[in-house]
C-alpha cells in the first residue's frame, strides 16, 4: 500500500494526488525481493534498511531545506525517472553552480562488492558519500567554509522543522537529530533502489541463473551481445564481463580508469583518479531513451559510442592509471558492426519498469514543498474532539499542526480575510508557511465529520 497522499476536495469528494506519508503504514523498504543469483550486498551489519530508516531516509533526500538556499535536494540531481540520474551533463547546484563530474545512477548501489563511492572512490562507503554533495561549497552549500553555514547549522535548521521529530523518532528512538543518523537514513534509502524485473532477469531466471546458456526470451541479435560481453578477449569477445561483473553487473574493485580521462570542465586537463563506475543496469529507460550522458564527464551520448571506445582505446602516453585489461588484449577488440550493435541490444536488455514508477521511491513533498505526516495510533481514532496545537508560533518556515486523526478542512487567511489556501488534511500536518506573507495569519480546522470549526490565529 503506497503513502503518497494529498486530500483536496473536487466536487464534494475527497481526491487523493501526492504528499503525505502515514507511520502507521510504511512502504516495504526492508524486505523486497531480490532474485536468487543476486550475492553481493555491501550493507553494513551496523545499518540494516528497515522501513522507518529509508523512510526518513526518503524525506532527508527530497527535502530542499537541506541545501543552503532550500532550492537544491538530493533528488534534483538523482532523478528517479532517470534511474536516479541526471539528464544534464553537470548537475546545477546551489546559486546556478555545476558539479565537477556527472550525476551517477544510484540504481542498485547496494548490489557491489565496492564499497568506496564517488567515481574517485574518495568516499569510503555509502553512509560516509551521503552527506558529502551537501557539505560541497558548490552542490548544497552547507560547507562551513567561505561564509557559507556549515553542517551544524543544518542540524540546528532541521531540528526546527517539526516533521523531523517524528520521522527520526520512528527510526532511531528519539528525536535527536546527528550527521551520522542522517547518513544511516540516507543510505538505507538509496539502497534500497532496486530494479530486477528486466528482460535480463526474466531470461535467466528462465534459464536457472546459468548467464551462459542462450535466453529463450531474447532475440538473436540480444543473445550474441550477452556472449559477446561474457567471453574474454582474444577468445571472441569483448571482455566485459571483467569489470562489469554479471548478473549484478558492479564494477570489479580492481579496476583502474577506463582510458576517459578528460574533466568535464575542460578536455585538456587530465584526471587519471576516476576507477568507479555505476552498475550497468538501466542504462536507458524503457523506452530505450538514455538516462542522461555517460562516464564521468558525461561526453558520451550514445551506448554506441561507448561501445566504440572499448573497441578500440585511445592511446595517451600521460595516463598511468589505465586498466591493464584495456591495455593489453581488450585494447583493440576489433569488433564488427554487427557486433558493437549487438553489444548495444544486449545491453538494453538490463532495463526495468518498477524502479521508474514505483512511489515508495518518489519525492513525498507536493509542489508547493509541504508534507502531511499520520502519525503513530495505537487501536482505533478516537471520535471525540482532541486538543488542537499549533507550534511554533511565531513561525518562520514549518508550522504543525498537531490533530486527531481525522479529515480536517484547512484554511488559512490573511488579517484583512483574503483566503491564502484551502485544503483537506488527515491528521497531524506539516505546512510550509514560507509561501504566505509575513503578519498575522487566521488558521481555521472544519472537521470534516461533525462540521465544527476551530479557529486559531499564528504570527510569522
Amino acid at each position: 500500500m503506497k503513502k503518497l497522499l494529498l486530500f483536496a476536495f473536487v466536487g464534494g469528494a475527497i481526491v487523493l494526488t501526492g504528499g503525505t506519508i502515514d507511520l502507521n503504514n510504511l512502504d516495504n523498504y526492508a524486505n523486497q525481493t531480490v532474485p536468487n543469483y543476486i550475492q553481493r550486498d555491501n550493507t553494513p551489519a551496523n545499518n540494516a534498511i528497515t522501513d522507518a530508516g529509508a523512510t526518513l531516509g526518503r524525506v532527508l533526500f527530497y527535502d530542499k531545506n537541506l541545501s543552503a538556499n532550500n532550492a537544491v535536494a538530493c533528488g534534483s540531481c538523482h532523478r528517479q525517472q532517470f534511474a536516479f540520474s541526471d539528464t544534464a551533463r553537470l548537475s546545477v547546484g546551489l546559486d546556478g553552480g555545476v558539479t565537477g563530474r556527472h550525476s551517477m545512477r544510484l540504481v542498485n548501489a547496494r548490489f557491489a562488492e565496492e564499497d568506496n563511492f564517488f567515481w574517485d572512490e574518495r568516499a569510503i562507503s555509502l553512509e560516509d558519500q551521503t552527506t558529502r554533495p551537501i557539505q560541497d561549497h558548490v552542490e548544497m552549500g552547507f560547507s562551513g567554509t567561505s561564509g557559507q553555514p556549515d553542517i551544524d547549522s543544518l542540524i540546528r535548521k532541521l531540528e526546527q522543522i517539526p516533521y523531523y521529530a517524528d520521522l527520526f523518532t520512528l527510526a532511531f528512538g528519539d528525536a535527536n537529530i546527528t550527521e551520522a543518523r542522517m547518513q544511516s537514513a540516507l543510505a538505507q534509502f538509496v539502497r534500497s533502489i532496486q530494479s530486477f524485473d528486466s528482460k535480463f532477469d526474466i531470461g535467466l531466471a528462465a534459464a536457472n541463473g546459468n548467464l551462459n546458456a542462450n535466453f529463450t526470451n531474447f532475440t538473436t541479435q540480444e543473445n550474441q551481445g550477452k556472449a559477446l560481453f561474457l567471453a574474454p578477449p582474444p577468445a571472441g569477445g569483448a571482455g566485459c564481463q571483467g569489470c562489469h561483473r554479471a548478473p549484478e553487473f558492479d564494477i570489479d574493485p580492481a579496476t583502474l580508469n577506463n582510458g576517459v580521462v578528460a574533466t568535464a570542465a575542460d578536455p585538456q586537463v587530465l584526471d587519471l583518479t576516476n576507477t568507479r563506475a555505476p552498475s550497468l543496469r538501466d542504462l536507458v529507460n524503457p523506452q530505450g531513451t538514455l538516462n542522461g550522458p555517460l562516464m564521468h564527464n558525461g561526453n558520451f551520448n550514445s551506448l554506441a559510442t561507448v561501445v566504440a571506445h572499448y573497441n578500440l582505446v585511445p592511446l595517451n602516453a600521460s595516463n598511468t592509471n589505465l586498466d591493464p585489461r584495456l591495455a593489453g588484449p581488450g585494447g583493440n577488440l576489433g569488433l564488427t558492426q554487427a557486433e558493437r550493435d549487438a553489444l548495444v541490444a544486449f545491453l538494453r536488455t538490463l532495463t526495468g519498469s518498477n524502479l521508474y514508477t514505483d512511489p515508495k521511491w518518489s519525492d513525498p513533498f507536493d509542489a508547493q514543498g509541504n508534507i502531511t505526516i499520520v502519525p503513530i495510533t495505537v487501536g482505533l481514532a478516537r471520535l471525540d474532539r482532541a486538543d488542537i496545537q499549533l507550534f511554533p508560533n511565531p513561525v518562520s518556515e514549518y508550522l504543525r499542526l498537531a490533530l486527531p486523526a481525522r479529515s480536517f478542512e484547512l484554511s488559512i487567511y490573511s488579517a484583512a480575510g483574503q483566503l491564502l489556501v484551502q485544503k483537506n488534511i488527515n491528521g497531524s500536518h506539516y505546512e510550509n508557511m514560507q509561501q504566505y506573507p509575513a503578519g498575522l495569519l487566521l488558521v481555521h480546522l472544519r472537521d470534516v465529520e461533525s462540521g465544527e470549526t476551530t479557529v486559531r490565529q499564528i504570527v510569522k
